[in-house]
């Protein structure tokens, strides 16, 4: 074990190297002098990681721990004292940017002791939290919203660094992020109960909405800060505490969530564990009263299977068919292009199965082929997040039976040639159990198919296990709107895609899930009612 004095040294000369400045006095509040901003703490815990072995976690987020270099090593001091002799090789994982393919930061892997504090201390908060009325907690949240816009290019870098999507859509889903929570802020002040009455002879009944208590929220890597909102925004609102768990890769935005949250709605309110797949499990196995998961179909079902009869609430995958009539508008293939390629095609609501009447479809694959070829990898949109699903990208496209095939450029920056890049691909004349076609490519790639008349179209639609979103691109709002009803999807577009915003719900059906994201119906997924009835009078 270090004596303090020397471990002090350690912690100043790791400072000097981690924030690139001066070595600080010893006793000096390092966050009021401006030195550790939400970027420096990033720096700062990641050569921690590196540097002692040990990692920060979820019930360690608190900003006193490390206001000084005194703070920081009596930090580490009890961490390693904590951890014993098996400190130095406390299990990190290794992150890279996925626009050069080379290491950008270690994390530490949130394990059974981490999961375990971080639902015993916001299960310590969640009565607290419940207590407040909706105009505190609405106060509450409406200041996270304002610390989240105010450090927006804290965040946007975070961002970007998990996932390499260009600054603007970063910034876009940062500032989505904000609105989300301000949306929540004032839903849960809006009161959905039956109004009471007399239902009952000599009786009065109302209906009060609780809290069910700790939520266990675990987000992918597409959308990392977004999807962490749609799921925390309702949660937090309806007076739950809530424990996040990001995906590997990205957990950036995520700590500084937490970072903000302790700030802004109290300690333990909102906590973040870092970490892999079995850390996922853990905390799907702790003692949370309901489970939100976003991701794949694979991990849906296995978050069923370890949650038991606890509420879940499931947002998998799309693999959307996007459905063009002969009178679709002319910017019907530009506007498919774009939203198959905003986030890498990244998005499970993303179009990916584009199907035509026999009468249009040469011009469509052509249209598409024009469009895509205007869109650049590395110039119009990000890489992939990470390996395997630039590997995934490859399987897919090689075992594809495809006899049409229009490819984009790709225009990687110099020095990123080696990152995840994949260009944007049309794929067309296919036969229909195509893996392509069968399988969420989840990148930029979009299937074309033929159907001789409406009925063909809806069943081709419709024939694949997920049923997510959809859209319709036609011009007769009578055959629109009866293809849209046809559609077995939880979301439908017509002549757009991928349009949303906090008002309107978003959720699927079948291999795609349940429950509902965003709009005041998202609130029901994280509360239950409890109805009262109360003799009133004589009998």
């Amino acid at each position: 074990m270090n004596e303090p004095s020397s471990l002090t040294s350690r912690v100043t000369d790791l400072l000097c190297e981690a924030l690139q400045i001066d070595p600080p006095p010893a006793e000096m509040d390092l966050i009021a002098a401006g030195l550790l901003d939400s970027i420096g703490f990033m720096h700062l815990f990641a050569a921690m990681e590196t540097e002692f072995g040990i990692g920060v976690t979820a019930a360690d987020l608190s900003p006193d721990r490390f206001r000084s270099v005194e703070r920081i090593a009596a930090f580490v001091s009890a961490k390693q004292e904590q951890a014993g002799p098996q400190a130095e090789s406390a299990e990190t994982a290794v992150l890279t940017d996925p626009r050069t393919g080379r290491e950008r930061r270690r994390v530490a892997v949130s394990g059974v002791r981490e999961v375990a504090a971080a639902v015993a201390e916001c299960r310590a908060a969640a009565a607290g939290w419940a207590a407040h009325t909706p105009r505190e907690r609405a106060r509450r949240l409406l200041r996270l919203a304002d610390l989240v816009e105010e450090r927006s290019a804290e965040y946007v870098a975070a961002e970007q660094a998990g996932t390499g999507k260009p600054a603007a859509e970063a910034a876009g889903e940062v500032e989505q992020c904000a609105d989300l929570l301000r949306f929540y802020a004032g839903a849960l002040r809006t009161g959905r109960s039956p109004a009471p009455g007399g239902l009952l002879p000599g009786r009065e009944s109302w209906v009060r909405w609780e809290p069910l208590g700790v939520v266990g929220v675990i987000v992918p890597w597409n959308y990392p800060l977004m999807m962490a909102a749609w799921r925390i925004g309702p949660a937090l609102a309806a007076g739950n505490t809530v424990v996040l768990k990001p995906a590997l890769t990205t957990p950036d935005t995520a700590l500084l969530l937490a970072r903000d949250a302790a700030a802004a709605l109290g300690p333990g309110v909102l906590l973040t564990v870092p970490g892999d797949r079995d850390t996922g499990r853990l905390l799907v196995e702790s003692d949370v009263d309901a489970v939100a998961f976003t991701g794949s179909e694979t991990g849906g079902r296995d978050v069923v299977a370890r949650a038991g009869l606890r509420r879940v609430s499931l947002e998998l995958g799309g693999n959307c068919p996007a459905v063009v009539l002969p009178d679709a508008p002319p910017d019907t293939c530009q506007g498919l292009v774009a939203a198959a390629t905003y986030n890498a095609g990244q998005s499970c609501a993303s179009p990916a199965r584009v199907i035509t009447l026999r009468e249009n479809y040469e011009q469509t694959v052509e249209g598409l082929a024009k469009a895509m070829a205007e869109r650049r990898a590395g110039v119009d949109f990000g890489p992939l997040n990470n390996a395997d699903q630039a590997a995934r990208y490859d399987r897919i496209v090689a075992r594809s039976a495809a006899r049409v095939e229009h490819v984009a450029p790709l225009a990687p920056p110099p020095g990123e040639e080696d990152g995840h890049w994949r260009p944007g691909r049309i794929l067309a004349d296919l036969p229909a159990d195509d893996p392509a076609v069968r399988e969420e490519v989840f990148a930029p790639v979009l299937t074309v198919q033929a159907a001789d008349d409406h009925a063909e179209a809806v069943a081709l639609a419709n024939g694949v296990p997920q049923a997510l979103a959809a859209s319709v691109w036609g011009a007769r709002a009578d055959e629109v709107l009866d293809l849209a009803g046809q559609l077995d999807a939880g979301e439908v577009w017509i002549n757009c895609h991928l349009e949303q915003t906090a008002e309107l719900p978003h959720g699927g059906r079948g291999a795609s899930g349940h429950g509902t994201d965003m709009s005041v119906l998202a609130l029901t997924e994280y509360q239950r009612p409890k109805t009262v009835t109360a003799r009133v009078g004589r009998s």
